[in-house]
């Protein structure tokens, strides 16, 4: 704001000095004379004085000068008469020295002063005085000044409030009208400044533009006049990013330099301003002689602003922001520590409470920040955080700047989060960039930047966990930075790139073509818009180098690789040596030629691979995520090198690589697995010796690469990056004679996600009678996850971004409570896995057959009751090979007779029986024969069923899809399973453990559903017969409900399923490939699916029978997941499951479930293997009435459970 509203009317400026002249002799002789002399003086003398050397000073700016001003206002108040109408003038001019010397040296002391000068003045001004408006307009400014140290809204609002007042009440052409206007515009920039409102500035730039108008040439204040302007079209061009605002800012300023004394004070800041807008305009256009303009012009203000003035923090503080953005442009090192010591000055120098203390510790810490990317070092990284956080917890909530708070703390978590891979520190910054875009207007110019922020925020940890959902997000932030971003900004470039790289990550998920199109088009731009000098350069030609080197590798186009290398090569070359991307450089080099080695093997390829990668790894600091990497990609090219030299070194370096990339904590749990899964792989076909510990590590990362925090679906997906590990790792601890090691990982690996809900739902109540506070946090949790882990509707509605954060918080959450219980006295393994001393526990009413199906071979490990050895039975002559074979023949042959849904069949031909049959005889003679031979079984020919032994049947992998209880020779006599033995089947042996008999009693409850008539489905008229058969079976005995039609809906049945002990299911039913959890049955309203379905926690349940197709065909992508109804039934709590392989006939249905129902409320209790008894006896009913070679219609119903 301008000084003004001192009265001239009492003396010129030379008398008043003349008098000065007379005082100067004085003060030569005594003290007592200059006060006689001052004496000799009258007020009005005084007055005139003081306000000429006030001029003086701000013109010249010399302290002496206000030493002088304030000593003779101070007089000239105190020698005016009370009553006196010139007494509000003195008061007027005394709060004027105040404030000026306040702005000169900062003391708070005489800005109070300043304030309580002009409010008396103005008091002692009447309305209608013709000082009133320049009284109004004085306490207006001293609040002006007061606002711009502390910040208090509440003074800038007093400030607009008189300055609008001292304006209305000032006749039109007035002289003082052009400085009115000139401190009102001042008045409504602050507060633009303060709260961000757009419309503050229209006001400012419209009052700047008036008093500008009313201001005549050769006036005193013509250069602020234009300066302030000029300030203002520079605010609206950063808020708006509209290029006509910045040169009419420019404009503006540069004639308040032409126009302004050589002497005068406020020279310093016109030139500081100056500087500013050049900046501004080479952050718009990214013209170097823009920027070095600037920085001429910043170090000009800086050698003109004395020692000790206020102004001097902001001078060093522009020249840093130059400096660093010449540093990010030519990467002159120089360039960013001459940035940090602006800055650390300018920090140094501004007192506390200052409102620009948190501008100072921001671009303290964004510096910082360039240096640590520059360098890696640690410690420049922790500095930046430093200062990030005291600029955020400086800066008000409601104030414009709190969006670019948020925004450098979200920049400095990614770093920590890439530097450390904490994964709270990735979860912080998503947080913060979340919170600057939110607080962001979309038109603000700073909208790209913070949408770049977070979409390379999500894309980390896409990369970190898999979450498609993750990079969808990071694309569509990308792809919004892109769209917003003005043709010709120099951050083009970094938004064409960006989302170059969101899509070429989607690519590695997707594989699909246009992804890497996308990619090499995006990032081909962000490399052509870059100038030549531009630090950049080398970043895109990395990205795009490492992008055609990703498509040769999928299509093999020796093109490609070409280009990659080129690229690359390029992209090295521009890297400095001190420079912390150099290790990404030599790594990108070698990941080209380690692609072109394996598709034309030649060695002179893999050599380069070699030296490159050995040089990054060299290059990566200990303790870095990305060492592990490093590591893997040594020992991948040592790995190849063995197989193409057959030196045993190179396969000892190789592994010995592999083992320190799948060791290093820092790293993604999701890298780590798939590196120490690899080792494993590798460790395992060369015979190495180190399989065993492999195999060790890659499983005991298993449940941190398929963690709770994921969604089911997400997990699923990730278990098919582990496909085979169950067998794999079986068959190696197998080989190695440990089959107790064997049995648990085939345990462990298998069913995980099942696994993991049963965990979630497991009982608490001995942890809770022990430890009551934390057994009761636990099981919150664990409630609170298993609803978030669903992928329910109901989740699905809540924000995606939320869901998955609370899904990730809450399986931290889980984890650290487990990890507290299991450090409490007795509670060492709770809720671990399964040992293989317990899992012997699980054979309590016949033998179980694990039946462990390799790719080239098969072995059996039989749990015996009573026995304390697992019993190992090679089975050489199947193999996986074959089950593959036997899984495609049967599958054609069902589909030749009918749908997938029950219903009616049709006749086979003749060939498909024989495939069928042929099937069925292999599966007797290779797996099923040698266990029951061993287990002497087959010695008692024509047992009856009542006395036959109950064997329980766990297949792996394409096994599981095979049905091991119809195995048998058909043309030979006593050659069926069903002669000897009654078969159930479990998905593991952990579902076994722990079952207590369901016994039907009068109170019991049994639920029936039917669903005659399902829109789009075939009509299952036998629904009603079956559904007869069992409440006459029901009727008088148990009590029952029936729920069939419009009565079977989707609630309706879930609600029902709490109330009842048993349930059957007579309806369609469906197996979804896609999403596994949406299978389900087909109800009235829509679908009953699994993850509706377990969702609930069924307590102590009997039977489901599953009279509805599909209901245990699982998923051939995860067959060790046995993601199928069977298996949902039995997580949901059920014990016991009679559920179908593949479709069945209509007629048949309610056949076998009368036999079943008969059997039951016969035996009056399942738990014992009394449903797999019952269904043995109404299967062998079914083959009676329908021919032993009818396989397709018997063979489908099976047991599952106890």
């Amino acid at each position: 704001m301008e000084d003004f509203g001192i009265n001239n009317n009492e003396g010129t400026a030379t008398n008043a000095l003349s008098n000065d002249t007379r005082l100067g002799s004085a003060s030569k002789g005594c003290g007592s004379d200059i006060r006689h002399s001052i004496e000799d003086l009258s007020h009005e003398e005084l007055h005139d004085l003081g306000k000429s050397y006030l001029d003086r000073f701000g013109r010249l700016g010399e302290l002496g000068d206000m030493d002088k001003a304030m000593k003779y206002a101070k007089h000239a108040f105190s020698s005016t008469p009370d009553g006196h109408p010139d007494l509000q003038t003195r008061l007027a001019q005394l709060g004027a020295c105040y404030s000026d010397r306040f702005k000169r040296l900062g003391e708070l002391n005489d800005m109070e002063k300043a304030v309580d000068c002009s409010i008396r003045a103005l008091e002692l001004t009447p309305d209608g005085h013709p000082s009133r408006a320049i009284r109004l307009a004085d306490a207006g400014r001293c609040y002006y000044v007061r606002f711009q140290r502390l910040q208090q809204l509440e003074d800038i609002e007093k400030s607009i409030a008189y300055c609008s007042r001292a304006l209305a009440a000032t006749p039109d052409q007035h002289s003082n009208l052009s400085g009115l206007y000139a401190d009102l515009g001042a008045s409504y920039i602050n507060r633009y400044r303060r709260l961000g409102e757009a419309s503050d500035l229209d006001k400012t730039i419209e009052y700047m533009n008036s008093a500008l108008l009313f201001t005549p040439d050769g006036h005193p204040d013509l250069p602020r006049r234009y300066s302030n302007l000029g300030a203002s079209y520079g605010d609206r061009y950063r808020r708006l990013g509209k290029p006509n605002d910045l040169e009419e800012s420019m404009k503006c300023i540069t004639r308040a330099v032409e126009l302004a004394p050589k002497d005068c004070s406020y020279l310093p800041a016109l030139i500081a301003n100056l500087g500013g807008t050049y900046r501004s305009r080479y952050r718009r256009l990214g013209e170097l002689d823009s920027l070095e303009k600037a920085i001429e012009y910043h170090l000009r203000a800086l050698e003109l602003t004395p020692d000790g003035h206020p102004d001097l923090p902001v001078r060093h503080a522009d020249l840093g922001l130059s400096y660093r953005d010449k540093y990010r442009h030519l990467a002159g090192i120089g360039d960013l520590d001459k940035a940090i010591e602006s800055h650390s000055s300018a920090l140094k120098l501004t007192p506390n409470n200052h409102p620009d203390l948190p501008d100072r510790y921001s671009d303290l810490g964004v510096s910082y920040y360039d240096r640590y990317h520059r360098l890696g070092k640690l410690c420049d990284l922790e500095k930046s955080i430093e200062c990030d956080h005291h600029a955020l917890l400086l800066t008000p909530d409601n104030h414009p700047d709190f969006s670019h708070r948020q925004a450098d703390m979200g920049v400095s978590c990614s770093a920590l989060y890439r530097r450390t891979g904490k994964l709270d520190a990735l979860e912080k910054a998503i947080e913060y960039h979340s919170r600057a875009v939110a607080l962001t207007p979309n038109c603000h110019p700073h909208s790209s930047a913070r949408h770049t922020n977070l979409g390379a925020a999500y894309g980390d940890r896409y990369k970190r966990l898999g979450e498609l959902a993750d990079l969808d997000k990071s694309i569509e932030h990308a792809l919004y930075a892109l769209t917003f971003t003005p043709e010709s900004h120099p951050d083009l470039p970094l938004q064409y790139g960006n989302l170059g790289v969101a899509y070429l990550m989607r690519y590695s998920r997707l594989k699909e073509p246009a992804d890497i199109q996308t990619s090499i088009e995006h990032i081909t731009s962000a490399l052509l818009l870059t100038p030549e000098d531009h630090s950049n350069l080398s970043y895109w030609h990395t990205t795009l180098g490492v992008s055609y080197s990703d498509r040769y590798n999928s299509l093999g186009e020796s093109a490609d690789f070409e280009k990659a290398i080129k690229h690359l090569s390029h992209a090295l070359g521009l890297t400095p040596d001190d420079h912390t991307d150099l290790r990404h450089r030599y790594a990108a080099l070698g990941g080209a030629y380690r692609n072109r080695y394996r598709h034309i093997g030649e060695w002179v390829d893999l050599k380069k691979a070699i030296e490159y990668d050995d040089i990054a790894l060299t290059l990566t600091p200990e303790g870095h995520p990305g060492l592990s990497l490093r590591h893997f990609c040594c020992a991948t090219n040592y790995c190849l090198a063995y197989q193409h030299t057959s030196d045993p070194s190179y396969l000892n370096t190789s592994m010995d690589s592999f083992r320190e990339a799948s060791r290093l904590p820092n790293s993604a749990p999701r890298e780590l697995f798939n590196y120490a899964f690899i080792w494993a792989r590798f460790a395992w076909t060369f015979g190495h010796l180190s399989c065993i510990e492999a195999f060790r590590v890659t499983i005991d990362f298993l449940p941190q690469f398929i963690w709770l925090g994921a969604t089911t679906s997400q997990r699923y997906f990730d278990l098919s990056l582990a496909e085979g590990l169950p067998v794999i790792a079986g068959y190696a601890a197998i080989r190695a004679s440990e089959g107790s090691l064997a049995l648990e990982w085939l345990e462990h690996t298998r069913c995980v996600v099942w696994s993991q809900s049963l965990m979630l739902r497991s009982p608490l109540d001995h942890l809770k009678s022990s430890y009551p506070c934390l057994g009761t946090q636990l099981q919150e949790v664990a409630e609170r996850l298993r609803y978030a882990s669903s992928d329910s509707p109901h989740m699905r509605n809540i924000s995606e971004a939320n869901t998955l954060e609370l899904r990730q918080h809450l399986a931290r959450e889980y984890n650290e409570l487990l990890a507290q219980v299991r450090n409490q006295a007795g509670f060492k393994n709770f809720l671990r896995p399964a040992k293989s001393d317990v899992l012997l526990h699980a054979a309590r009413y016949g033998p179980i057959a694990v039946i462990n199906c390799f790719e080239v071979h098969c072995d059996a490990l039989l749990v015996i009751p009573g026995c304390e050895d697992i019993i190992h039975i090679p089975l050489p002559d199947f193999t996986g090979v074959k089950a593959h074979k036997f899984r495609s023949e049967m599958e054609k042959s069902i589909r030749s007779r009918r749908s997938n849904e029950r219903g009616v069949e049709r006749r086979p031909v003749k060939e498909e029986e024989v495939d069928f049959q042929s099937a069925l005889s292999d599966l007797w003679y290779n797996i099923v024969k040698p266990v029951l031979d061993f287990l002497g079984y087959t010695h008692n020919p024509g047992i009856a069923t009542e006395n036959m032994p109950h064997i329980t049947w766990c297949p792996t992998g394409i096994l599981s899809f095979l049905p091991l209880h119809a195995a048998g020779d058909y043309e030979q006599p006593g050659s069926r399973v069903f002669d000897y033995v009654i078969s159930s089947y479990t998905p593991t042996l952990t579902a076994l453990l722990n079952t207590t008999t369901s016994t039907l009693r009068r109170n019991s409850r049994v639920l029936i559903i039917g669903q005659e008539a399902t829109p789009g489905h075939q009509q299952l008229p036998g629904t009603i017969k079956e559904l007869e058969y069992i409440v006459g079976h029901m009727k008088g005995r148990v009590n029952h409900s029936k729920l069939s039609g419009s009565q079977a809906t989707m609630m309706t049945v879930l609600n029902a399923m709490e109330q009842h002990d048993w349930v059957h299911l007579a309806c369609h039913a469906h197996q979804n490939v896609q999403n596994p959890t949406e299978s389900g049955f087909f109800l009235h309203d829509g679908i009953l699916d699994l993850a509706s379905i377990n969702r609930r926690s069924f307590k102590d349940k009997g039977l489901a029978f599953l009279s509805a197709c599909q209901t245990a065909t699982g998923d051939e992508t995860l067959p060790d997941e046995a993601i199928h109804l069977a298996s949902g039934m039995l997580m949901a709590g059920y014990r016991s499951v009679i559920a179908t392989m593949w479709s069945v006939v209509d007629d048949d249905a309610p056949f076998v479930a009368d036999e079943v129902y008969a059997r039951l409320i016969q035996d009056g209790k399942i738990g014992n293997g009394e449903a797999g008894k019952a269904l043995h006896y109404a299967v062998a009913e079914l083959r009676d009435k329908i021919g032993e070679k009818e396989f397709s219609r018997w063979v489908p119903y099976i047991h599952v459970g106890s």
